[in-house]
């Protein structure tokens, strides 16, 4: 429907990383590396069906929220009792504050393998039994790549209390091959790695011009973290860092032969007082052997590239990493420098 949704009027130059989180993350989590690995939106999996609660959802809420992260409950959804899923699902929000401004917009989940045939008339009514209960409009709305091109039509649904989130594990944030007015959120990985959790996390990005302030209620969070922005891609010579705990930027440049300043103007640090734990930047490569930092992989990497670039082998970062077939690696996924 040609100028039923206008695009939001918040456009920038960064995408803004989040991720979502279910009883598979358990409670120990550190959040405090968590927010310094530049993740700003967090939606925890609080509710299935019209019966399940995720036993960890009140620790994993309290906790990502305690650090500024601005976080959110979604429901996995089956087929059948949308008004008894959708009261579930309110109650439970409310429980945990979730409701309340600053809070991510919730999120209904769809994937569930029992829907058959057209799931669209469930989306919509569940929207209406939600807002009817909760005295809210807003609401996210997640599935797959597949799901939005062969099954769901959001221009039935989606108004503006409505954003959409899709799932397509293509490893290139924010960029998807599916496109609508209303699409805001792009789930680019299951296997993200990010520091604070001891495994695998759902990894999100924004699309286009979106920022997280559209899907938070009322406004933008308070005390959300400023966004760091991505390092640019590596200068010749220079190799990728993972800032650790207690690290200074003068104290980084010292050991790898370099100025505050450089170090802030190569990986765009605005205030160089102000780094975070676990966000990874540039650093001259001859500072050091390098050994043990950790590189998220980029579109277009190979093993052997990057042994070029580290002063190393294949073999040796493929021992370090337990990677089998040399010849496959995937962007996105992390690796520890050998």
């Amino acid at each position: 429907m040609p100028g039923r949704f206008a695009m939001p009027d918040n456009r920038k130059d960064h995408v803004d990383y989040g991720i979502d989180i279910s009883s598979w993350q358990g409670s120990a989590i550190d959040w405090n590396a968590v927010r310094g690995n530049n993740i700003s939106y967090c939606s925890v999996k609080v509710t299935e069906a019209n019966g399940y609660v995720n036993p960890h959802a009140s620790a994993q809420v309290d906790g990502a929220r305690g650090v500024g992260i601005a976080t959110g409950g979604y429901h996995y959804a089956h087929p059948g009792d949308i008004g008894g899923q959708a009261q579930h699902f309110v109650n439970h929000l409310d429980a945990r504050g979730l409701l309340g401004s600053g809070s991510l917009w919730p999120m209904l989940d769809m994937e569930a393998p029992a829907f058959t045939g057209d799931p669209n008339g469930f989306v919509a009514e569940f929207i209406r039994e939600y807002r009817a209960r909760s005295g809210r409009r807003e609401l996210l709305v997640y599935a797959n790549q597949y799901w939005f091109t062969r099954r769901l039509r959001p221009d039935e649904w989606a108004d503006d209390g409505v954003i959409l989130w899709c799932a397509q594990y293509n490893g290139d944030p924010g960029n998807v091959d599916y496109a609508h007015p209303r699409l805001a959120i792009h789930q680019h990985t299951q296997e993200g790695i990010v520091p604070g959790f001891g495994g695998y996390v759902d990894r999100n990005a924004t699309v286009g011009g979106w920022g997280v302030g559209s899907f938070v209620l009322d406004g933008a969070p308070g005390p959300a973290p400023a966004p760091q922005p991505a390092p640019s891609p590596a200068p010749s010579g220079w190799v990728a860092y993972v800032i650790a705990p207690g690290d200074t930027l003068s104290g980084i440049a010292a050991r790898t032969g370099t100025t505050v300043g450089e170090l802030a103007s190569r990986n765009g640090i605005a205030n160089p007082n102000l780094i975070y734990a676990g966000t990874t930047i540039q650093v001259p490569g001859s500072g050091g052997d390098g050994g043990g930092e950790r590189y998220q992989i980029a579109p277009g990497d190979t093993l052997s590239a990057l042994a070029v670039r580290w002063g190393t082998t294949v073999a040796a970062i493929a021992a370090r990493n337990g990677i089998a077939n040399p010849d496959y690696i995937r962007a996105g996924d992390w690796l520890t420098r050998p």
